[in-house]
């Protein structure tokens, strides 16, 4: 009787296993998931696109650190997903990203080639990227926050003008 008690209590933990090993928090991903659907919008603009500034409300900020995607990236972000992915159809003109907002933010870019660009300060506390030559195809863009805390609202502005052009 006491060696089926065994025989049963070892399988029963044999079996065990596999659901143990499934029940494991996944591990974090070490870059921002590239491949996830946006958080608040997927744009689709072309060449001489009009409005001209495009603007995409957010809430800039996440629970990750950037780290590792390139010597001037930095701030909080949410690896889990983009906030915005823009589809872009190129002419000759320059690209100009941007995020105007009261808190000091950071812009992340996965660019079409997979280069990932950012800034943070290009106006004030406001980060912006300029692209002479853009590619088409798809840009991933991550607004984040210097400082770690609750989300901030923000304005991500898409452009051909630069911004002291505008009216």
């Amino acid at each position: 009787m006491l060696k089926m008690r065994s025989l049963a209590f070892a399988l029963c933990c044999f079996m065990a296993l596999p659901v143990l090993a499934q029940q494991k928090s996944p591990a974090r991903p070490a870059t921002p998931d590239v491949a996830a659907q946006p958080r608040y919008a997927t744009v689709n603009l072309r060449a001489d696109f009009s409005p001209d500034p495009h603007e995409t409300r957010v809430e800039a900020g996440g629970d990750r650190q950037v780290q590792g995607l390139g010597a001037d990236c930095t701030g909080w972000i949410d690896y889990a997903r983009p906030d915005v992915d823009l589809n872009y159809q190129a002419g000759s003109l320059p690209l100009y990203i941007s995020v105007v907002a009261q808190a000091d933010t950071t812009l992340i870019i996965n660019d079409p080639s997979g280069r990932w660009l950012c800034n943070d300060d290009m106006e004030g506390l406001n980060p912006g990227i300029v692209i002479q030559r853009p590619a088409s195809g798809n840009y991933n863009i991550w607004i984040g926050t210097v400082d770690r805390g609750a989300a901030q609202p923000a304005v991500l502005r898409i452009s051909e003008v630069p911004p002291t052009n505008r009216k």
